[in-house]
C-alpha cells in the first residue's frame, strides 16, 4: 500500500496544485517516505496516527487508543514507538472487529456495526468501544481517547456523546479531522518538516555528529 501511494504523492507534488497533502488511513503507510518526497517541493504532509497523537498530548497528559483488530493493534503499537509517544500513550484497547475480506464475510464485521449505529440501532462495536474507553480512563489513566484504524473513526461521535452523558469530560479524537487541521496549521505557519530530519540528496550543510 505504501509503495502504491508514493508515486501518487510525487505526482501531486509535481503538479504544483497543492500546498499540503493529507494521507488518510489510521495505519499511515508510507508517511515517512511521503514527507521526504514532499519536503523537496515545500509541501507539508500529515497523517492520521501522527496527528492524533500530537493533538491528544496537547489536551491531556496521556491518551488511549481504541482499535479494532489484534494485527492492527500491534501495527499501531509500532507507530506509537516510531512517533516517540510511549510515555504519553496509556494503552491500546481492542474491540476485536475486522474488515470484511473474501472468504471471511461472516463474523465480526466493523462495516456492519457502522451501518447499525447510523440507523440508530444497537451496535455492539459502539458498546465495546464505550466500555473500553471507560476502562482506559479508570484503569489506564487516559485523559484523551483516540482511535487506531480509520475504519473505527466513525465511532468518535458515538463514544464522545456516551462518555459525555456519563459525565466524563474528556476529548475524543479521530484521525481525519486531526490530520486535516494539522495540515492547515503547517500551511498557515509557513513551516514544513525539518531538512535536518529529512535531508536532501546533496544538502548545503551537513552535521559531523548526530546525538541522541
Amino acid at each position: 500500500m505504501a509503495a502504491a501511494r508514493l508515486p501518487i504523492v510525487r505526482e501531486a507534488c509535481e503538479s504544483g496544485k497543492y500546498n499540503a497533502i493529507v494521507l488518510l488511513g489510521g495505519g499511515e503507510p508510507g508517511f515517512m517516505e511521503s514527507r521526504e518526497i514532499a519536503r523537496q517541493y515545500g509541501i507539508a504532509v500529515t497523517s492520521c496516527a501522527f496527528s492524533q497523537m500530537h493533538v491528544a498530548t496537547m489536551l491531556g497528559n496521556k491518551f488511549s487508543v481504541i482499535d479494532f483488530t489484534e494485527v492492527h493493534n500491534m501495527f499501531y503499537y509500532d507507530l506509537v514507538v516510531r512517533h516517540r509517544f510511549t510515555e504519553r500513550c496509556a494503552s491500546i484497547r481492542n474491540i476485536n472487529y475486522y474488515h470484511a475480506r473474501p472468504g471471511h464475510e461472516e463474523g465480526s464485521n466493523i462495516a456492519e456495526e457502522r451501518e447499525k449505529a447510523l440507523k440508530g440501532e444497537r451496535s455492539e462495536a459502539v458498546e465495546r468501544a464505550v466500555a473500553e474507553a471507560v476502562d482506559a480512563i479508570q484503569e489506564d489513566g487516559a485523559e484523551v481517547i483516540t482511535f487506531g484504524c480509520s475504519d473505527a473513526f466513525w465511532l468518535q461521535s458515538f463514544v464522545q456523546k456516551r462518555l459525555g452523558d456519563m459525565g466524563w469530560e474528556i476529548p475524543v479524537l479521530e484521525g481525519y479531522s486531526c490530520a486535516i487541521v494539522l495540515a492547515k496549521l503547517f500551511v498557515d505557519l509557513g513551516v514544513n518538516v525539518s531538512g535536518l530530519a529529512f535531508p536532501g540528496d546533496r544538502p548545503k550543510q551537513w552535521r559531523r555528529k548526530k546525538v541522541f
